[in-house]
């Protein structure tokens, strides 16, 4: 119990945390604990398993990469994270991924920068096992606050050696792109630059409880790819069942301040997991990369480079999965944006600009996978929709105390088919967006609740009588998607996930339901249930 306690320098001492015994190393391909080994190996210099000091005693093992015979100092790209730096997982455990094999080196952490590409470029790349993972000391807890600490204190190990300019920066997709945001709000005095690539600020709102309703099945596989040390390590699962609302718990597991981050950042993420591009063939694709260099090497290595004419904010405007154009902004959210408002029509189902004058409803069973409720727009000229959008509803159920609400937005072409965009980075048949809401989470944070984006505090629940009539506000994750004349935004409300695949583990699933009975949608006279469009003119 010493090492969870000391694992946990920076955390809550007064939050309790489910521990999980860990899983053998030899179980996750664990190569062995080599410190110091020196390697020359595909045109780099490897020297594994190098122990860093963090800042209360406990040691950290990195493996750093670097072009061989350089005797110059050099800019240095860090990686943090609990996955193993030995790279256990891979891409073909993603079929559709879209990475061809062999395009990146079996040396690249998962998700992280590739040595073997930027080694020949001139830098050094550290790759750290976190703490309490494989090697590296203490007590793996995931995303929490400790890890901002580490990561400061691996930057600046990193700026006092031989080798290092000074100068270092990060690098990486999802989990390595969360512990960017979390570092970087400590302003380590050597951290250079950031490069989150779909990297979430917010654990609970944007990964565990997404509207309030708790995920199930992703969640299992981040607890298998955090399982993998010599000690205890969080289970994560039992800790996300035993914190239903947002608590001390959730709020160690934020990027609370990220306006205190000063250093420069070139940002990329998807439209709510519904892309344009598919992440990870993004990340390596050889133009991003091109991108990736000429950031790198204005901020890392103090040279010009085309980030100079770069405007503050490319988007990507989609027809369908891999159709669309790229635009350039001046900031985001855009300034020119209009909202409009779309009212439900129970009886037609359709969205119209006018509410009905009379009220109406219609009803589906809440634990069906199939019945639902359906609403329909459709655009008499060509109308680009980005932005979040909100959708507000007025709902009550017949047996139940709560509600689970899933909604997904599709679009439609002339003939009323559905198009496909790229989902969840493996998919080409998903939705253009999502939304989700357990109603006994409805309370809004007013401070922070924008007219096209809802923003719920989770902080106590608000139950529901049997019959009892309340409006909800259920934001669906920003999106830009451009219709044209005949084409159709569609509006499914349903009790269960809409667009799923049970054989994919790292698929977001949400099964532990809150719903008996059916659910009634109200729409028309008192009860203006409508969605808000965010229209680029």
């Amino acid at each position: 119990m010493g090492d969870i306690k000391e694992a946990q320098l920076g955390s809550d001492p007064a939050i309790p945390l489910i521990m999980k015994d860990p899983v053998d190393l030899k179980e996750g391909k664990y190569p062995g604990f080599r410190p110091n080994l020196v390697e020359e190996i595909d045109g780099m210099q490897i020297i594994r398993d190098v122990a860093v000091p963090m800042r209360d005693g406990i040691k950290i093992y990195v493996d750093i990469f670097r072009p061989p015979g350089v005797s110059a100092p050099l800019p240095t790209l860090m990686t943090w994270s609990p996955y193993g730096k030995h790279a256990l997982k891979n891409f073909d455990m993603f079929p559709g991924s879209g990475v061809p094999k062999g395009s990146v080196s079996k040396h690249a952490v998962w998700e992280g920068p590739d040595p073997a590409y930027w080694t020949k470029r001139g830098y050094a790349v550290v790759n750290g096992d976190s703490r309490g993972s494989w090697s590296s000391e203490g007590i793996l807890e995931i995303l929490g606050p400790q890890l901002a600490y580490d990561g400061y204190d691996l930057i600046e190990w990193i700026a006092e050696q031989s080798w290092s300019n000074g100068r270092v920066g990060t690098c990486g997709v999802s989990y390595l792109a969360i512990v960017q945001w979390r570092i970087a709000q400590l302003n380590p005095p050597h951290l250079a630059c950031i490069n989150p690539w779909e990297g979430f600020s917010d654990t609970f709102r944007d990964h565990t409880h997404t509207g309030g309703i708790p995920e199930t099945k992703f969640i299992n596989f981040t607890d298998w790819s955090c399982q993998f040390s010599h000690n205890k390590t969080e289970h994560y699962f039992a800790n996300q069942q035993a914190h239903e609302m947002m608590d001390e718990y959730h709020e160690s597991k934020r990027a609370e301040n990220l306006g205190a981050i000063t250093v420069p950042a070139y940002v990329v993420a998807d439209w709510g997991d519904f892309d344009g591009q598919k992440k990870w063939q993004y990340f390596y694709q050889p133009s991003s990369l091109l991108r990736q260099e000429a950031f790198y090497q204005k901020f890392l290595k103090n040279e010009s480079s085309e980030i100079d004419s770069w405007p503050p904010v490319r988007i990507e405007v989609r027809d369908r999965a891999y159709q669309g154009f790229v635009r350039a902004e001046s900031e985001w959210p855009i300034k020119r944006t209009r909202f409009v408002q779309k009212y439900l029509q129970a009886p037609f189902g359709q969205m119209k600009d006018q509410p009905l004058y009379g009220s109406s409803a219609v009803s589906y069973e809440s634990l069906s996978t199939t019945d639902n409720a359906t609403f329909v727009y459709t655009f008499d000229k060509t109308t680009e929709l980005t932005g979040s959008m909100r959708l507000r509803l007025w709902v009550s159920t017949d047996q139940s105390d709560d509600m689970d609400l899933f909604v997904q937005l599709d679009k439609l072409d002339q003939s009323g088919e559905k198009v496909k965009f790229i989902a969840f980075s493996m998919f080409d048949d998903g939705p253009l967006g999502l939304g989700w809401l357990r109603v006994s989470h409805r309370e809004l944070d007013l401070g922070l609740t924008q007219y096209n984006r809802p923003y719920l505090q989770h902080k106590r629940k608000l139950l529901l009588r049997p019959g009892e009539i309340v409006p909800v506000d259920i934001e669906i994750i920003a999106t830009s998607t451009r219709f044209f004349q005949g084409e159709s935004l569609k509006v499914t409300i349903q009790g269960t996930d809409i667009f799923r695949n049970d054989n994919v583990p790292q698929m977001m699933l949400h099964e532990a339901s809150a719903n008996k009975g059916r659910h009634v949608i109200h729409t028309g006279g008192l009860f203006d249930s409508y969605l808000v469009m965010p229209v680029i003119d």
